[in-house]
């Protein structure tokens, strides 16, 4: 198939053919349709995250039409799609798995990082990590919420119940986010860069009831704040 190689740390990623991936009994396998960028992925590609798998298949968000199952028990999902996210596998015995917090499992293994992602032709993923896609969302549509979609809504529910919130960053997951967070009947407070009146307006745009810099307090109490700027002076 053809696929984009990331080689060795350092050097640009180039185009090649690589061998076709095989579905094992609890994976299906996928011709990739639409795949999303994530700033994760620059920090794979630049060397920034350590052991990636050498040569890798970068990126995750991944919207794939199922073409094969690794076995009987998912043999009724070829022909559907499913989005593979960031995180591809765990080992579903740590405690962390079986309070629901796989990210955190200690042998979890990453789509794009550990795992051949979605720069290729064909993507090999398990099956309990993948996500049947709405037939409403086209394939590009479907693919930014399979990360920025997903930790938004993590983040969101461990915030509570609270109706004001505040989002400090305004990117991919809270510009997704806020949409929800506006049809739950909630009230939104956005703090962006300070100077970025684009992303400000936007945010407005989008519902938000205030929008200024980090530099500004938001006009009430809020109820909780949501971190998604990438920035480390932002985190208290």
């Amino acid at each position: 198939m053809k696929a984009v190689l990331r080689e060795r740390v350092g050097q640009p990623l180039r185009s090649a053919v690589a061998a076709d991936p095989q579905a094992v009994p609890g994976q299906l396998l996928l011709q990739a349709l639409a795949c999303g960028v994530c700033r994760t992925d620059l920090h794979v590609v630049d060397g920034e995250l350590p052991e990636p798998k050498l040569p890798l298949i970068p990126s995750h968000q991944i919207v794939g039409r199922v073409l094969t199952a690794g076995d009987r028990m998912t043999a009724g999902l070829v022909g559907r799609r499913v989005g593979v996210p960031w995180l591809g596998h765990t080992c579903g015995c740590y405690e962390a798995c079986r309070r629901e917090e796989e990210n955190l499992c200690e042998e979890a293994l990453f789509a794009g990082y550990q795992l051949d992602g979605g720069y290729g032709e064909l993507v090999a993923a398990e099956k309990r990590f993948c996500f049947p896609i709405p037939e409403g969302y086209d394939d590009t549509q479907a693919a930014p919420p399979l990360c920025g979609g997903l930790i938004g809504y993590r983040a969101l529910r461990m915030a509570g119940d609270g109706e004001r919130l505040g989002f400090y960053g305004f990117g991919s997951a809270a510009h997704m986010l806020l949409q929800v967070a506006r049809f739950q009947g909630r009230r939104v407070f956005a703090s962006t860069r300070p100077g970025d009146r684009r992303g400000q307006e936007f945010a407005r745009g989008l519902g938000a009831e205030w929008a200024g810099g980090s530099d500004e307090a938001p006009p009430v109490l809020l109820d909780a704040a949501l971190l998604f700027a990438p920035v480390g002076a932002a985190n208290p």
